[in-house]
């Protein structure tokens, strides 16, 4: 498994691409692994098992929530992942097949402090919520604790706040920015691998954008330069986001102007995007994103607007 997986991170690398996140198959195959560690590779399996498989409810999410539920009862055991740190896991995993774990722990001693970290800040709990309601009720006092941090809202009050200032270069994008210029039709069967499908926005050249592969590749060569300046890119244009493959062409922005999210492989949030118009369905997809989409007037290649507002 660990030879092919290394085949593979070294073929897209030379695609410019990070590797896809683990499937099920490769997931149980970690998993074997994790149970008894080649010798000097134990940090690269917990780094596949933190960082490289999908939350939620991936089928790769449930060979890893299995495991990491196993370890809790002691029903499995690792050398290298502990209980503890396997609560800490599981509350990494946002919601789906972790709930029902962290929810038992709340009756295990040892682990519900951990457990209680980790609901108190994981919101996808839909129908798991009156188990946590009735384990509050019959006086658990860690399920009290996570209905009181839900209630006092601590997992948004304990977010890192906005930053006062921030400094940008900008990457502008002259006239119309419909979706299909971000998220091209033909290449729609990548769209689930954001960082290869990320690799066809503006692939067709227009004024001030160069792409690397006429019709095949945008531009990734220009977008690499204007990094160097030192500072994260927004996007700029005259028109954005109108058609309908918002989702997919917001994930392709965000994916060379936005930010990793932590413990979840191949898809970014956050960046900022400003158009002197943006389609009211594609600014609410960018919002979702944790972006922050701006209407101003850009018709200035690099606006006095921008600059200050603290654009480059």
């Amino acid at each position: 498994m660990l030879e092919a997986y290394r085949k593979h991170v070294a073929e897209r690398a030379e695609q410019g691409i990070v590797p896809q996140p683990l499937n099920a198959e490769q997931t149980a195959a970690l998993v074997e692994l994790l149970k008894n560690p080649p010798q000097g590779e134990e940090a690269f399996l917990i780094d596949l098992l933190e960082n490289r498989i999908p939350p939620g409810v991936d089928e790769a999410a449930y060979v890893k929530a299995g495991f990491l539920s196993a370890i809790t009862t002691g029903d499995v055991t690792s050398p290298i992942v502990t209980p503890e740190h396997a609560v800490k896991l599981l509350g990494t995993m946002q919601g789906g097949y972790n709930i029902e774990s962290l929810v038992t722990q709340l009756d295990n001693a040892a682990l519900a402090p951990l457990a209680v970290k980790a609901l108190s800040h994981t919101l996808l709990m839909f129908d798991a919520f009156y188990d946590v309601e009735e384990k509050a009720k019959a006086g658990n006092a860690f399920a009290q604790e996570v209905i009181q941090s839900w209630a006092d809202a601590q997992w948004f009050l304990e977010k890192p706040a906005v930053a006062e200032k921030i400094t940008m270069t900008v990457f502008k994008v002259t006239g119309e920015t419909n979706t299909d210029d971000l998220s091209p039709a033909p290449d729609a069967w990548s769209r689930p691998d954001i960082p290869l499908h990320a690799l066809a926005m503006l692939k067709i050249s227009r004024e001030g954008i160069e792409a690397d592969q006429e019709g095949g590749v945008g531009p990734i060569k220009q977008i690499e330069a204007l990094k160097e300046k030192g500072h994260q890119l927004a996007y700029v244009g005259d028109v954005v986001g109108t058609g309908s493959s918002r989702k997919s062409a917001t994930n392709s922005v965000l994916w060379f102007m936005g930010n990793d999210i932590p413990f979840v492989p191949n898809k970014r949030a956050g960046g900022v995007c400003i158009g002197n118009k943006i389609a009211p369905i594609f600014f609410n997809t960018m919002e979702d994103s944790g972006a922050l989409p701006i209407e101003m007037d850009v018709s200035d290649c690099i606006p006095a607007a921008c600059r200050s507002a603290g654009f480059d």
